[in-house]
């Protein structure tokens, strides 16, 4: 295991709450809302949260106890605590730079960072920060030519994990993003101008690293799109359903690790345990998709029962705390990913919050596992209040 960075925590934040409230004031609304919005009525994504948060733990405080580990064995790399940096599109937009910084916070901490397709930094930029540990999801595209690229881009960038994304079969429907003009095809109206004009500091870092861009897709692009082209492009260049042939195809190709994100049904599990998958993300892409469906952690609670021994099982979507953390590992996650925290972090405090958000929730994990009496974070299934030891 790497050294791992140690805890760099501002104890004005003590919260993801507080760096969302931050995040809030120092960036532009319509950048706000992109990060922190969900589908329709945001039904599934305050549903994901306020379920995780049913779960129970149980404290054993007779118990013989001497400390917390967080360290953690997945894919046989072993990583400093159970969580890490799940992959967020246009996070430039959010705040300048934030996939680097967020990238050099994971990698100093020794967790994981997934780079997404859709954001402001390439394959290769992330993976000179992260020396080849960074993983990589893709967004199925159209053409062969460009899927088979993108993939021997991740495999020359040493990238260890590939994720498939199976969740985003059409654009999510968001209200806030349709009214602040960051739908498909984006534009900037007369009113982000004033919300930029009101946040000085991302103006002059926006401007510090230039407009944000799809540097994963730059490659691919032609010169000198207008906005309207390049929201043509998008829906032309990725497929968005994913099967069992497209995944079939792929698992023959990649000779690493090979994970779906985006199960939700035991269905889709028993799929990919049938193709050879190495793991599932259950995931609504954050509420960001179907309004109408389970939360994660209900969704979780089905399918660890069924097929924990038989895959490797990781959740997102609704996590925001370390107690959070502990709620999803006890119930039967084997790893957990973040994006929106890690988002505020960035935004509240520019370079230091990805470092901050990574500390806090540590923190506040070992906390939680050093009150029940839990000594490894593998152990936490046994700290639910209808487990018998």
């Amino acid at each position: 295991m790497r050294n791992q960075k140690q805890i760099v925590f501002n104890p004005k934040y003590p919260s993801i709450e507080d760096l969302r409230e931050k995040a809030r004031r120092r960036i532009p609304k319509f950048a706000f809302d992109y990060m922190d919005g969900g589908c329709n009525e945001e039904v599934c994504l305050r549903k994901n949260t306020a379920q995780i948060r049913e779960v129970e733990l149980l404290p054993r405080y007779l118990d013989k106890y001497t400390e917390a580990n967080l360290t953690t064995e997945l894919f046989g790399q072993s990583y400093s605590a159970p969580f890490g940096i799940a992959p967020i599109g246009l996070q430039g937009l959010m705040w300048p730079s934030s996939p680097e910084i967020l990238a050099k916070a994971a990698f100093e901490h020794n967790i994981p960072f997934i780079l997404s397709t859709v954001t402001t930094a390439s394959i290769e930029r992330i993976s000179e920060i992260t020396e080849g540990n960074a993983w990589f999801q893709l967004y199925h595209p159209t053409e062969q030519i460009v899927r088979n690229d993108l993939i021997a881009r991740a495999e020359a960038a040493g990238c260890p994990v590939l994720v498939l994304l199976c969740d985003t079969p059409v654009f999510g429907f968001r209200p806030k993003e349709i009214k602040n003009g960051l739908s498909m095809p984006p534009k900037m109206s007369f009113a982000n101008m004033l919300q930029i004009l009101g946040k000085p500091r991302w103006a002059i870092e926006t401007l510090r690293y230039g407009q944000p861009n799809f540097e994963v897709l730059k490659p691919y692009m032609p010169k000198g799109l207008d906005l309207k082209q390049l929201g043509y492009f998008m829906d032309q260049t990725f497929s968005k359903r994913m099967d069992m042939d497209k995944i079939a195809s792929i698992r023959d190709m990649w000779k690493g690790k090979l994970v779906l994100k985006g199960v939700v049904t035991e269905a889709d599990t028993e799929k990919a345990i049938s193709l050879g998958l190495d793991g599932i993300i259950v995931s609504n892409h954050g509420g960001r998709q179907l309004d109408a469906g389970k939360s994660t952690i209900n969704a979780l609670q089905s399918m660890v029962a069924k097929y924990r021994d038989q895959i490797t099982i990781m959740m997102d979507s609704g996590i925001r705390s370390g107690p959070d953390i502990a709620r999803v590992l006890a119930s039967g996650a084997h790893f957990t990913f973040m994006g929106r925290p890690f988002m505020y972090g960035t935004a509240a405090l520019g370079d230091s919050g990805g470092n901050h958000t990574i500390s806090l929730l540590k923190i506040q994990l070992k906390q939680v596992m050093e009150q029940i009496g839990c000594p490894d974070v593998n152990q936490m299934p046994d700290y639910l209040p209808n487990t018998s030891r």
